[in-house]
């Protein structure tokens, strides 16, 4: 099919062409290639649907994510665990379980049918965060420093720690667990995040010393430091997936402890910066997906509970959770309220989305894909429009405070 192929290159060109102008009027990429991607749907939705269901779309979205999870791991900012580790680890091995409970609690209304498996599927799916239809926030100066840093570890490790449950859910709800089973579900998972954990972390601690001791001895060149890093992720998915070991997992941690060995290095950001055009290309190519999964999914049944849902976990099934993970803490209320509100959803949910349609019986792929979309596209509207406000509002009551703390 050449027509994807030529909508999706238009679009980038388009954008590339008025990049600036876009950005002042708050028009990120993801929209433009999203438009691209409707046009697309509507013209073939025929072509469209069978496209989404192929083996060949299967292992693109596979590859994509693990290239996506070593950059999240790889690119977070600062320490490990950012300047706050707390705050960091409550929201992610606090709020996050929270969030998926409340998902999975949610879901059973929604689909009252469906079994727990597939609703932890749907919780996966709508449970993570990404900044690329909110890119801005984290570079906002508006938002204090603590809150934009917590935000960054959160978006940075979250799909990842995410995946290997996405998958144990997967394996229950398609029936293709060992003996049909939780126990047996979880026993192979566990076993394959064991071989990426010791793989993933194997090869990002050899690259990162290798990559240092190369670099000391002069052996590399600007160029040759960029390719490695493209390259390391693709290696990790590769030697796990040869060994049995979970795929996704260990392109993660690979990006954590090549990160970790890596940031204190002259030329560390330099050496990301083909993977981060790379990363952006691979997403452009996601969002063009994502739009004309989009027109497919519109205009088939949806429900007012479905769109209820959708809003639930981009609101309340988020914020509750943060908000109880954050008691006690260093943050105040407008910050606590700030972190369960600027978490907008993007390239995760949409690479889930599409594992779990291709993996899944067809019903129930259908569901995790209409989700998919609702969510993602009430993120675009709310966070695409709300984060800036947030700012907005939250510096001019800034400003008011600054004012009445100055008068007489």
């Amino acid at each position: 099919m050449i027509e994807p192929i030529l909508a999706v290159s238009t679009a980038l060109v388009v954008w590339a062409m008025l990049a600036g102008w876009f950005e002042r009027h708050r028009i990120t990429a993801p929209m433009v290639v999203v438009a691209a991607g409707i046009v697309i749907g509507a013209l073939g939705p025929d072509t469209v649907g069978e496209a989404l269901n192929a083996s060949t779309a299967l292992h693109a979205a596979e590859i994509i994510l693990a290239i996506l999870l070593f950059i999240d791991s790889s690119e977070v900012r600062g320490r490990l665990l950012g300047s706050h580790p707390g705050a960091a680890l409550r929201v992610l091995l606090v709020a996050t379980p929270l969030s998926i409970a409340a998902a999975m609690l949610l879901g059973a209304w929604v689909f009252p049918e469906a079994g727990w498996a597939l609703l932890l599927v749907l919780a996966c799916v709508v449970v993570p965060t990404d900044f690329s239809p909110a890119a801005a926030t984290l570079r906002d100066d508006r938002v204090p420093a603590k809150v934009r840093d917590v935000l960054n570890i959160e978006a940075g490790y979250k799909d990842g720690l995410l995946a290997p449950v996405l998958f144990f859910g997967i394996a229950l709800a398609a029936g293709t667990a060992p003996s049909g089973s939780a126990l047996g579900a979880l026993g192979a998972v566990s076993w394959a995040v064991g071989v990426a954990i010791v793989v993933g972390a194997t090869i990002g601690w050899l690259l990162g010393r290798g990559v240092n001791a190369a670099e000391r001895r002069g052996l590399m060149t600007t160029q040759s430091g960029r390719v490695i890093v493209v390259v390391a992720p693709v290696l990790a998915f590769a030697a796990s997936y040869g060994l049995g070991g979970n795929e996704f997992v260990a392109p993660f941690l690979c990006g954590v402890v090549f990160h970790h060995l890596r940031r204190r290095s002259a030329h560390f950001v330099d050496g990301h910066r083909l993977i981060d055009d790379v990363g952006f290309l691979l997403t452009a190519q996601m969002w063009f997906v994502f739009g004309a999964a989009a027109f497919l999914a519109l205009t088939g049944d949806v429900s007012w509970q479905l769109i209820v849902f959708c809003l639930a976990v981009l609101t309340v099934v988020r914020m509750a959770p943060i908000a109880l993970a954050l008691l006690g803490s260093e943050f105040t209320k407008t910050e606590v309220l700030l972190i369960g509100w600027l978490g907008p959803r993007g390239t995760p949910s949409i690479v889930f989305g599409l594992l779990a349609f291709n993996l899944l019986p067809a019903d129930d792929g259908d569901d995790v894909l209409s989700v998919m979309v609702l969510t993602v596209l009430g993120s675009i509207v709310l966070h695409g429009a709300g984060s800036p406000l947030a700012a907005h509002l939250l510096d001019r009551r800034r400003a008011r405070r600054q004012a009445k703390g100055a008068g007489p």
